[in-house]
C-alpha cells in the first residue's frame, strides 16, 4: 500500500540513476551489466524500481515483475508478462513485437495430439492456428493471456509514487490492447519456425518438427528437456529484442525491473537470463542484447557460493559511484557467466537524507512540523534503514507525540516501539511491524533465540554461545542483516538489534542469563572491555566504575576514552516510563554530596553515557552537557595527558550529529 511521502525514489541512490541512464543510451549491441541491488528488507530496492520506472518510463519501454507476488511465476509466464509490457507504444517509437517468443510459447503451450513426430509435423500448423484463434477470441491476442496467468506478479513496488503508478498502469493498459494477427499470417509463422529449426538446442532442422520438439519437451520431457525449452524461449526473447532495435524508428534499449529476485522463481529467471545472454554473446559470438536489467534481492544468491563471498570473483560495490566504467573495470573475465553481474550493496541513509525524508513527510503538516527536529533521533534509532525511517515516521504521524521538546516528549518517545502503527487495514505495534518485515520467515521460537543472540555485540559470539550450530548466523548474514561490509566485527543492523533487545528486555531472567554468560566468556578470554560491556548491561554500575577507575591512570587518556565509550555503549533494560534525567537519578543513589574524586566522577560519567547511548532513553541527547562536565572534571583531576579529555568534553558540549550511524554511541 502506498502512503503519502513514500515516493522518495533514488535520494541517496543517485549512482543507480546515472548507471541506468548510461546503459539505456548505449548502442543496441553494447554489453550491459545485470545490476543487482542488494540489501536487507527495507533497504530501498523497491523504491529504486519505482523511481527508475518514473524517471525512464516516459522515454523507454520498461517492464516490471515482482517475484514475491501472490502466485508462483514460471519463467515462461514471466517472459510473457515482460514482453507484453515492453510492447507498449511510445510516442517517439514504433511498437515492439515478440513474434519468436510468442510462437515458442504458443507451440509449447497446449499439448499437441499426435501419434508420431511425422504426424505432429503435418498437424502442427493446423493446431497452432486453432490455439491462436482461441486465445485471440478470448484475450485479443496471445501474449495478453499471460496477464491473467501472472497478474499476481504485477504489484507495484513498495513505496511507489503516484507518477510511477500512472506510468505502470499505462504500460499494462496499453499492453492489453487488442492487436490483429499475432504472426501476421502464414509467412510470419513459417519464418519464426525456421529460426527454431536453426537453433543449436533443437535437434531437428525441420521448422515444424522443431516446434513439435518444443511441445514434447514441455509435456513429456524430463527436467533437462524442460530447462532446454526455457533456455530456447529466453533466446527467442533476446533475439526479438535485437530484431526490434534493428528496425527504423524503434527503441535502442529496453529496461527490465525485477523485484524480489531472491525467491525460487526469481533466481530461476535470473539463471536462465544470464545463461541465455552468455550463450548468445560469448559462446555463439552474437551481438549482445539491448536489455538493461535492474534486479533486487534481499538474500545472497546460492549460485554465488558461500555468503562469505570468498569464492565469488566479485567484490560488492556501493551505489553512489556505480557506473559502466566501474563495471567494466571490475567485472571478471568473459569466460565466466559471473562477468555479467554488477552487485551494488545498498547503504543506509545518512543524516541529511533522513532529514529530507522527514521534512517531506511531516513538514507539510503544521501540527507535525515541530517533529522535524527529531531527525537526529530518528537517524540514531533506525541507523538510516529507509523502511525503518518510514515506519518510525508513520508511528509519529499517527500517534501524535507532544510537539514541544521537553520531558513529556522524552517520556513519550521512550515507549515508541510499543506505539501502534497502522498500514492499510492492519494495526500492530511499531516493533511488531518492523520485526515482521525484517524477519518475515522466522517463527516465534527463532525470533526469541535471535533476541538472546542480539545481547552480544559480536553476533558470531552470540550465536555460538546462545544458539545451536552456525545456521542462524549464516541465515542472518545471507539476508544482509548484519551491518555493512566494512564492519570488522559482525554486528546486527542497529535497527534490528535495538528491536530485538527491546523484546529481550521483557524477559528479564533471559536478559540477565544471556549477559552473564557473555560476561563470563569474555572474562575467560581475557577481554575486559567486552566483559565490562555485559556487566553494565546487567546494571552493575559500581563494578564497571571500579574497573574504569583502575584503568584511568594505567593507560593513556585517548585509550581510556575509547574503552570508556565501548563499555558505556552497552544495552539496557531500564524502566520505560521515565525520561533521561529520571533514569539517571535512579542510577546514582547515595552519591549526592560526596566529594569530587575520580571514582565519583567516573561513576556519574558511566551512568550518564550509558543512558545517553540509547536513543530511546535520551532522544534529545540532553545529557551531553553533563557528560561534557564530567570529562572537564576528569581533565582537572588528572595531572598529565589531559588534552584528550578536554577535547572529549568539547565534543559533547558542542555536539555535532554524525552523517552516518555506523557505530554504537
Amino acid at each position: 500500500m502506498r502512503e503519502p511521502g513514500t515516493g522518495m525514489g533514488l535520494r541517496g541512490r543517485s549512482g543507480i540513476l546515472s548507471l541506468v541512464d548510461a546503459c539505456l543510451k548505449e548502442t543496441p549491441a553494447a554489453e550491459r551489466p545485470l545490476t543487482m541491488l542488494l540489501g536487507p528488507p527495507g533497504s530501498g530496492a523497491s523504491e529504486a524500481h519505482s523511481a527508475l520506472m518514473e524517471h525512464f518510463g516516459p522515454d523507454y519501454p520498461f517492464a516490471f515483475v515482482n517475484f514475491s507476488g501472490t502466485q508462483s511465476l514460471l519463467p515462461r509466464y514471466a517472459l510473457g508478462l515482460l514482453a507484453r509490457q515492453l510492447e507498449r507504444k511510445l510516442p517517439r517509437y514504433g511498437r515492439s513485437h515478440f513474434p519468436l517468443l510468442s510462437l515458442g510459447l504458443l507451440a509449447s503451450d497446449q499439448e499437441l495430439r499426435m501419434r508420431s513426430l511425422a504426424e505432429g509435423r503435418r498437424a502442427v500448423q493446423r493446431q497452432l492456428d486453432r490455439f491462436q484463434e482461441e486465445n485471440e477470441a478470448r484475450y485479443g491476442d496471445y501474449l495478453a493471456a499471460f496477464f491473467d496467468v501472472g497478474m499476481g506478479a504485477l504489484g507495484m513496488p513498495e513505496g511507489a509514487s503516484t507518477a510511477a503508478l500512472a506510468l505502470f498502469q499505462d504500460a499494462v493498459r496499453r499492453g492489453r490492447r487488442s492487436m490483429p494477427g499475432l504472426f501476421g499470417g502464414r509467412n510470419r509463422l513459417t519464418a519464426g519456425a525456421h529460426w527454431y529449426g536453426r537453433h543449436p538446442m533443437t535437434r531437428s532442422g525441420d521448422p515444424m518438427e522443431a516446434l513439435v520438439e518444443l511441445n514434447l519437451w514441455r509435456h513429456e520431457g524430463d527436467a533437462d528437456e524442460q530447462e532446454r525449452l526455457d533456455l530456447v524461449l529466453f533466446s527467442a526473447f533476446l533475439e526479438d529484442l535485437r530484431r526490434n532495435t534493428a528496425r527504423n524508428f524503434m527503441p535502442r534499449s529496453y529496461l527490465l525491473l525485477l523485484d524480489n529476485s531472491h525467491t525460487d522463481q526469481g533466481r530461476r529467471f535470473l539463471d536462465l537470463l544470464l545463461r541465455a545472454r552468455h550463450d548468445e554473446t560469448v559462446v555463439a559470438g552474437h551481438a549482445s542484447d539491448p536489455l538493461t536489467v535492474v534486479a533486487s534481492s534481499n538474500r545472497w544468491l546460492p549460485r554465488w557460493g558461500p555468503a562469505t563471498g570468498d569464492s565469488w570473483p566479485w567484490q560488492l560495490r556501493g551505489p553512489d559511484r556505480a557506473s559502466l566504467a566501474d563495471w567494466n573495470t571490475y567485472r571478471p573475465t568473459r569466460d565466466s557467466e559471473d562477468t555479467w553481474w554488477y552487485p551494488l550493496r545498498l547503504r543506509d541513509l545518512n543524516l541529511d537524507e533522513v532529514r529530507i525524508r522527514i521534512e517531506l513527510q511531516l513538514g507539510g503538516r503544521g501540527d507535525l512540523a515541530p517533529l522535524t527536529r527529531l531527525t537526529p533521533f530518528v537517524h540514531r534509532l533506525t541507523g538510516g534503514l529507509p523502511r525503518a525511517v518510514h515506519h518510525v515516521l508513520g508511528a509519529l504521524r499517527q500517534s501524535g507525540p507532544p510537539p514541544g521538546s521537553g520531558p513529556e516528549q522524552d517520556r513519550w518517545l521512550r515507549t515508541l516501539p510499543d506505539r501502534p502503527l497502522s498500514i492499510g487495514e492492519s494495526t500492530a505495534t511499531l516493533a511488531d511491524t518492523a520485526l515482521g518485515h525484517l524477519l518475515r520467515d522466522f517463527d516465534g521460537t527463532e525470533r526469541a533465540t535471535l533476541a538472546e543472540c542480539a545481547a552480544a555485540r559480536d553476533f558470531s559470539v552470540g550465536t555460538r554461545l546462545l544458539s545451536t550450530g552456525d545456521a542462524l548466523f549464516g541465515e542472518i548474514r545471507s539476508r544482509w542483516l548484519l551491518s555493512g561490509p566494512l564492519t570488522v566485527v559482525p554486528v546486527l543492523h542497529p535497527w534490528l538489534r535495538r528491536l530485538l533487545l527491546w523484546r529481550l528486555a521483557r524477559r528479564p531472567d533471559v536478559w540477565d542469563a544471556a549477559h552473564e554468560l557473555l560476561a563470563e566468556y569474555y572474562r575467560d578470554e581475557g577481554r575486559p572491555v567486552q566483559e565490562m560491556y555485559h556487566r553494565l548491561a546487567l546494571g552493575r554500575t559500581d563494578e564497571v566504575t571500579a574497573h574504569l577507575t583502575r584503568r584511568f591512570t594505567a593507560v593513556p587518556a585517548l585509550q581510556w576514552i575509547a574503552e570508556f565509550g565501548a563499555v558505556t555503549a552497552a544495552p539496557n533494560r531500564l524502566p520505560t516510563d521515565r525520561g533521561p534525567l529520571e533514569l539517571l537519578a535512579a542510577l546514582g543513589p547515595g552519591r549526592a554530596g560526596r566529594a569530587m574524586d575520580v571514582e565519583s566522577v567516573i561513576h556519574t560519567l558511566v551512568t550518564a553515557r550509558w543512558v545517553w547511548s540509547d536513543p530511546l532513553a535520551d532522544p534529545a541527547m540532553r545529557l551531553n552537557d553533563m557528560i561534557a562536565d564530567g570529562f572537564t572534571q576528569l581533565s582537572q583531576l588528572r595531572r598529565t595527558d589531559i588534552v584528550a579529555l578536554f577535547n572529549e568534553a568539547e565534543r559533547h558540549r558542542h555536539w555535532r550529529d554524525p552523517q552516518t550511524a555506523g557505530g554504537e554511541g
